[in-house]
Order: structure tokens, then sequence, then C-alpha cells
């Protein structure tokens, strides 16, 4: 629709829109990382904030909007001539997921280069957002070489490009808001960090809150412009208001008391680095300006510690994001302000994002049709309802766990217990060269990487290799009459360069579950195990999936995903007891791949099976279960699918089973310990182990 949704008129979201307006005032914030479940308003609010924005001044004609009363001296357009400028609506660029390098910073243009034999620069969408917003959704979808370039120019205001032999840098200062679903995968805590606030959203349990958000959408899908005429008088005051903030922010001072309560805050929540207390100072004195003041108080300092610092405190995707917040109040009240005064503004405080006042009382005075002037209800101040992102979560997964008469008959089933510590593994990979999306584990033909040669383009050029497509051009350029200084180029030079870089796979876990994995408490160091190589797949931005097989059969108990948390959850309810149907875990694994297969192709799949090897039922398939285990491996194994199994026997004797099942797969058996970066063992490089030589030491163990 043409006709953005008002952003006054979203419906709760109390912290989003706040932290969304703090950027606005001051931009030196660092934009908004908004993590939640979908449809809960993130992208609707994020689209609707640049109608606040003040209208800026460009200089006419310039790519780069570089402003008139100060032109950017290194700007590709330039140099500017003193003169008037054009006014225009701040712009609100959106990076798709599946952008290209040369769309985001932007690219020589090759025709004109090879044709002409001049340098011409194409902008990218950094360009067309500066002095505006720059939104990615799904930012934890986007290949990570992207994310590095964002944050990057970001960080310091401008954009580099070197390649192709062109130098640009222009101006590239914008405003950076990022959603995601933590369900669809987590983004890397380095580049967490570089977000400046951080919120957390979730649809309201209040059935009166979710009865205004239908409401008001569907009179706004109804008639757009209508509903954007009766919220313009709230949306003219809270740009008012943010024009006002903006004018008054160089004179809020920042005190030595506040500053202590900032740095105590950081050091108590043992925060690394300081860019933490550099945001947390900016956002306190955009905090101050937005209420109409000219000092930072403590509850400026307290709001800005719950916006700037959750997403700072994780250490690994497993640790749920949040802040205490009685520990919080016990080291501000170590640092009172030192002259309390009661506030002079008759304006609301900056928890409420408008100048309108509280007023959520239901969908009925002031709602979606009331008039300009009209009160939206909506709430605001110290005491609106809780954030929608503390509702309680159902845990995921925890109906699928097996009963304890599924444990046919193998012992009673035990309770879960807790993973050991996790640990740094050795680098486990896929043999061979993928085409898989983009990642850090395996090897694989990408679009970003080392170029490792050249050929003839299929499809659509992407990639040129410059000195490919001049020495395949160079040859004809006395028979196609060149002249001047062009080169004479023609559709069929052009090459494509060919890179190679890492591909994320899809890393498929089968645990043995089953009673003798609970002997001699070996689950909880298993589970540990398991725990160190999800947090690896995260690292390598794999997919990983998660089968668990004991008693009667095996279960899918997480489907292939991103979200390696959800499987660390699903581990960690985990419980043992029963029979080994090892032949039931290796089949649901097959046909897990097969479906995943057609789902995804290009990605390849990494099977890892946990267990000691025992298979000691067949379930409902019947017959030998050592002997159907061995055939279930070896088609996986035929269809090529590489495998490698940790090996969780212990105890001085010893059967040598996990060997031989990794005999049958086609890949190597590793221990617990031998799972260690640092033990003493070989690394291991590859899965790609000869049966025969895997076979061989099987023997020699087994004597």
């Amino acid at each position: 629709m043409s006709t953005p949704y008002p952003f006054t008129a979203v419906v709760g979201q109390t912290d989003l829109r706040l932290a969304l307006l703090l950027n606005a005032v001051s931009p030196a914030v660092g934009g908004v990382l908004v993590r939640g479940e979908k449809g809960t308003a993130k992208s609707t609010a994020v689209r609707a904030l640049s109608a606040l924005l003040p209208q800026v001044d460009v200089v006419p004609g310039c790519r780069f909007s570089c402003a008139p009363g100060a032109p950017d001296p290194a700007c590709p357009d330039g140099p500017h001539e003193p003169g008037p400028g054009a006014v225009r609506p701040a712009r609100m660029v959106e990076l798709p997921v599946g952008a290209s390098e040369d769309r985001l910073v932007g690219a020589l243009d090759i025709e004109r280069a090879l044709a002409e034999g001049v340098k011409a620069f194409e902008p990218g969408l950094l360009a067309d957002a500066h002095r505006g917003i720059l939104y990615v959704d799904e930012v934890n979808l986007l290949h990570d070489h992207l994310i590095d370039l964002l944050l990057d120019a970001a960080a310091m205001g401008a954009s580099y490009v070197e390649r192709e032999g062109v130098s640009v840098r222009h101006a590239a200062r914008f405003l950076l808001v990022g959603t995601m679903n933590p369900e669809e995968g987590e983004l890397r805590p380095q580049l967490l960090d570089r977000f400046g606030l951080t919120v957390e959203v979730a649809a309201s349990r209040e059935p009166a809150q979710r009865v205004e958000v239908v409401r008001r959408r569907l009179a706004y899908e109804d008639d757009p412009a209508g509903f954007a005429t009766r919220w313009a008088g709230d949306e003219h005051e809270v740009r008012a208001r943010v024009v006002a903030a903006r004018a008054l922010l160089p004179k809020v001072s920042l005190g030595d008391t506040a500053l202590l309560q900032i740095a105590a805050t950081c050091a108590g929540f043992e925060v690394d680095g300081m860019r933490a207390d550099i945001v947390m100072a900016r956002t306190a004195t955009a905090l101050a300006a937005w209420a109409g003041r000219t000092e930072v108080r403590k509850e400026d300092v307290r709001q800005a510690a719950l916006l700037a610092l959750p997403h700072r405190r994780r250490r690994n995707p497993f640790d749920a994001p949040g802040l205490d917040e009685d520990l919080l109040d016990r080291i501000l009240d170590e640092f009172p302000d030192e002259e309390p005064e009661p506030d002079p503004d008759p304006e609301p405080g900056p928890e409420g994002p408008d100048g309108n006042g509280p007023d959520d009382s239901g969908p009925g005075d002031g709602g979606p049709d009331a008039g300009p002037g009209g009160t939206p209800p909506q709430e605001s101040g110290p005491d609106a309802p809780a954030s929608e992102a503390e509702a309680p979560q159902t845990p995921q997964g925890s109906e699928q766990q097996p009963s304890g008469q599924e444990n046919g008959g193998g012992g009673p089933e035990q309770a879960a217990v807790r993973a050991a510590e996790p640990f740094r593994t050795k680098m486990l990979s896929v043999p061979g060269l993928g085409e898989g999306a983009s990642g850090r584990r395996s090897r694989a033909r990408t679009a970003h990487g080392r170029t490792t040669g050249a050929q003839r383009p299929r499809g659509h050029l992407t990639k040129l290799h410059l000195a490919a497509t001049i020495q395949a051009a160079a040859p004809h350029q006395k028979a196609r009459g060149r002249s001047g200084r062009g080169l004479v180029v023609r559709k069929d030079d052009l090459r494509q360069a060919t890179r190679e870089g890492r591909e994320g796979n899809l890393v498929l876990f089968v645990v043995d579950a089953s009673g003798s994995m609970a002997a001699r408490q070996r689950m909880s160091a298993v589970k540990g195990a398991v725990l160190s190589l999800l947090l690896d797949a995260y690292q390598r931005r794999d997919k990983v999936g998660l089968i668990t097989f004991r008693g009667a059969g095996a279960q899918l108990a997480l489907p292939p995903t991103s979200s390696v948390d959800a499987a660390a959850a699903r581990l960690e309810q985990l419980p043992t007891g029963g029979r080994t149907p090892l032949a039931a875990g290796l089949l649901t694994a097959h046909e897990t791949l097969r479906i995943e297969r057609l789902r995804d192709p290009s990605r390849r799949p990494l099977l890892v099976v946990v267990t000691d090897g025992r298979a000691t039922s067949a379930g409902a398939l019947g017959g030998d279960p050592r002997e159907l285990s061995r055939r279930s491996a070896r088609m996986l194994a035929a269809e090529g699918v590489a495998s490698v199994v940790v090996d969780c026997e212990s105890g001085p004797v010893r059967l040598g089973l996990a060997g031989v099942l990794a005999a049958d797969l086609g890949g190597p058996a590793v221990s617990l310990d031998g799972l260690r970066a640092d033990s003493l063992a070989g690394l291991v490089k590859n899965v790609r182990t000869a049966v025969t030589s895997q076979s061989s030491h099987t023997n020699r163990r087994a004597a």
C-alpha cells in the first residue's frame, strides 16, 4: 500500500517505539535490533518511523545526499558549488536478505569502464540511505560479509569501495534498524554488540489490546488514506517533538554522577569493552532531550541500561537475553542524583513515545476512529502495562517427550540430567566442493571468497573477472577496428570469476537416549558434547536437526532449523531409559535427510551419530537389531551422506561397536574426549575415512 501505517497508531510495544524514537532524536545511539516472533508489528513500526523524521536539505542532483551547508569534500559527485539546496523527506531504504555486495556498497560501471575508458561509479543502497533509515528485515539471515560491510559503514559513517581498479569513499550516516525472529537463528554475538539498542517484542496476551490491534488494522486496510488522516494530528505532534528534542540535544548536560552510574552499571554486569558505556551515555542524553530536560537523571540511566545492555551480556546463543533489574537498581542506588528535583515539565517522561498521555483502557474513547485531535489508546509512562516481551513462553517440544510406557521393557525412564559444560570442538566438515548457503564449515563455490579462476558466465554475469575478460578481448582489437582509448569488448569476451569460500551445512544429530547411555552417569558428558557441537554449528552458520532414539523407536525431536538454541532446549529436556533401537534412529535420519534434500537441495548434510554402538531393539521393524542397524548405516553411506560417530563407550572393557557403525557409515569414529579441540588426538579435518582403514582400526581395538 502506498500510504504507510501511522507510527502513533501502533498498539502497545512501548519499548520498541521508544527505542526507534531515541534513534530519531540521536542517530549516534547506533541503531536498533528488534527481536521477536512473527506478527508483532516489528516491520510496521520501523517503516512508519520514516514519516516522523525531519525533512533533509540536499544538494540538487547529488546522488549521495550532501547537505548544501556542509557538503562532503570527498563526495564522488563533488565538488559542489555554493547555492540553494532542495528539500526532500528522509528516506527509508530496505536491504533485501538476498542482496549482492555490489547492490549494498555500489560498483564500477563495467560497460563504461571498458568501452569509454572512464571510471564510473554506480552508488549502492548505503548511498541511498545516507541521512535516512537503512532497514534490514530478517537481519539474522543476511550473509556474514554483508553484515560486516553494513556495520562497518554504520560505525565509521562512511562507505569505502576498493575493487576493479576503482577507489571511492562517500558519507554513509544512517539510522540502522534490523528485525529478526530468534526462532530462525541468532545473530553472532560480536555483531549483536554493534547495534546500539535492542528490544524484545511479543504479541500481547491482553484480549482488549489484541482486539484494538485487529480493529485498527482492518480500518487501515479498508481505507489507508482516511486512516492516516485520522492520525495525522498525533503524527504531527510526535514529529514536532522529535525536532524539538534534536534541537535540545546539544544542550543536555551529562554530569559526573550520571557517568559514574553508567560506568558502575556496565562494570556490574560485566559487559565486555567500552562500547556499552558510550551507547548508554548517548541513550541517556537522548532520553533527557526527549523528556525536554537539559540534565541526565538516574531514571534516564536506568532506561538506557534496559535498552543498551541485554544483548551485550550474551556470551553464547544459549544464554537468554535480559537484565536483572534488581541488580540494576542496587547498582544505581549507590550513586544517587546529587540534586534531585521534581520534574518541572508537564509533558510525560521518556517512557512514552508521544505527548498524548496514557489511555489504553480499551477500544472505546480515543479509538482509531477518533478525529485527528483524539487521544490514541496507547500506554505511556511508568505505569504502563508490562512489555509484551515479558509474556510467559511455552517450552518448545515438551509435548514431544516420550512417556515412560515407551521404554520397550528396557528399564524405567530416568529424569533428564543437566549437560556438562560445553567446550571448543574440533573441525568437522563435509568432503568435496559444495554450492550451498554461505557459512563457515565446508569448502564450496560461493559468490564471495578467494578467486580461483574464470569461466564463461552461465546466465547473468555477477562477478566479472577483469583480467580474463581483457585477455579474451585483446586478440580481436585490430579486427574489430579499435581506434580510441576504449577496449572493444563483446558479450562473448566477458568472463565470470569463480570463487571458493565456505558453506553452511545441515548438521543432523542422532542421539542415543537409551538406558545403556545413562549408565555410569555418561549422559551429562554426552549432552555436554552435543551442546558443544551445537555451539560450533551456530558459529559456522549451519542448520541443525535433532533425532533421539530410545525404548521402542526414534523421534524427530527438532526438524532442521537455524535456531540452535531451540535444539539446546530440546536436548536439555531429553530423558533416558529403555532399550536401544539404533536402526530406528538411522532410518529416521534417512527419511529426514530425504525430505530436507527436496526443500534445500544445495545444502549438504553432515550426520553426527552420538552412541555407544549398541543395538538391542528392532522396534516395530522386527529381525536382528544389530543386522538392521548395519544395513541402515550402509544405506546412508551408499547415498553419500557424510557421517561421524561420537563414541560414548567408556569403562575398562570396550566392545568397539561404535567403530563398527562408523565403518558401515563410511566415516570416522571419535571419542567424547577426542572431540575437544585441545586434545592430544589428531584434528578431524574431514569426514572422509576409508571403510577398510576404519575396519582395521576396529579389529585392532576388539583384539
